[in-house]
C-alpha cells in the first residue's frame, strides 16, 4: 500500500459573499504536493494563490472540497487538533517577519518551543543552533530594531524551522527586501529544502524568486492555470 502524499487538495472551492457579491477565490482546485518538493505559487493579485496557502496552512477552510494532510481530512479535525497540526508539523514565514519587537532574536526563535513546554535549557540550545544555521551566530541578543530586514527574515526562518516542521509555508518572504537580500533569503530556503528535506510552499509574485523552486504553480481566476517542473 502506497503512502498518501504530504498535501492534497480535492476540488477545493472557497467562496466569499453570496448572490451578486459572490467572490470565488478558489474555483475547483485539485493539487498534490509530495514530501521534499519546493513549490512556488504565483499569480496576479486576487488569483487565489494566497487563499490556497491559507488553506494549506490550516488558517482557512474550504467552502467545498477537501484538504488532506498525509491522508487525513483536515476539515474533520477539531480546533484543538488543528492547532496541534499547525504547531507540530507546519512552519510559517511571512513578508512582514512578524517578530516580537521588544524581544531578542533568541527569544523570538524560542517562542514556538515555549508553546511546546520544552525545558528552558533545551529550547535555548535548539534556538541557538537554528540562529547559527541561518547565519546569525553572534546576533542572538539583538532586537528586531537592531537587525536589517534580511536579518529579521533570517530570524523568522529560524523560528519557523526550530521545531523541525515537515512543511514550511512562506508568504512573499522576499517582498520587503532589496535584490541582494532577496537572493540571500532564497538561497537559505533552498538550503533548508535540500539539506533538511523540508517541503516548502512559497507564494510569490516575482518570477525571479519562483525560479528557485523545483515546481511552479500559476493561479488565474481561482484556478490552476499552469503547473510546471523547474530546473532547480
Amino acid at each position: 500500500m502506497t503512502n498518501p502524499p504530504l498535501l492534497e487538495l480535492r476540488d477545493v472551492h472557497k467562496i466569499y459573499g453570496d448572490a451578486d457579491s459572490e467572490v470565488r477565490a478558489l474555483d475547483g482546485t485539485s493539487l498534490v504536493i509530495e514530501d521534499g518538493e519546493f513549490v512556488a505559487v504565483t499569480g496576479a493579485s486576487g488569483s487565489g494563490k494566497s487563499t490556497c496557502l491559507a488553506i494549506l496552512g490550516g488558517l482557512d477552510s474550504p467552502t467545498r472540497g477537501a484538504y488532506l494532510f498525509r491522508g487525513v481530512d483536515v476539515g474533520s479535525l477539531t480546533d484543538d487538533q488543528l492547532a496541534l497540526l499547525r504547531r507540530g508539523y507546519f512552519g510559517f514565514v511571512f513578508q512582514a517577519y512578524n517578530l516580537l519587537a521588544r524581544t531578542s532574536a533568541l527569544e523570538n526563535v524560542e517562542l514556538p518551543l515555549i508553546y511546546r513546554r520544552m525545558p528552558a535549557a533545551e529550547r535555548r540550545r535548539l534556538a541557538l543552533q537554528a540562529l547559527a544555521e541561518v547565519g546569525l551566530a553572534g546576533r542572538e541578543t539583538h532586537s528586531p530594531a537592531e537587525l536589517s530586514g534580511g536579518q529579521q527574515q533570517r530570524v523568522a526562518i529560524a523560528r519557523a524551522m526550530v521545531t523541525r516542521p515537515q512543511l514550511l509555508l512562506a508568504d512573499e518572504p522576499t517582498g520587503n527586501l532589496d535584490s541582494v537580500r532577496k537572493g540571500e533569503i532564497m538561497q537559505l530556503l533552498l538550503k533548508m529544502n535540500q539539506r533538511r528535506k523540508v517541503t516548502i510552499v512559497m507564494v510569490t509574485h516575482e518570477p525571479e524568486m519562483a525560479a528557485y523552486a523545483s515546481r511552479i504553480i500559476h493561479f488565474k481566476d481561482g484556478r490552476i492555470a499552469e503547473d510546471e517542473r523547474g530546473a532547480a
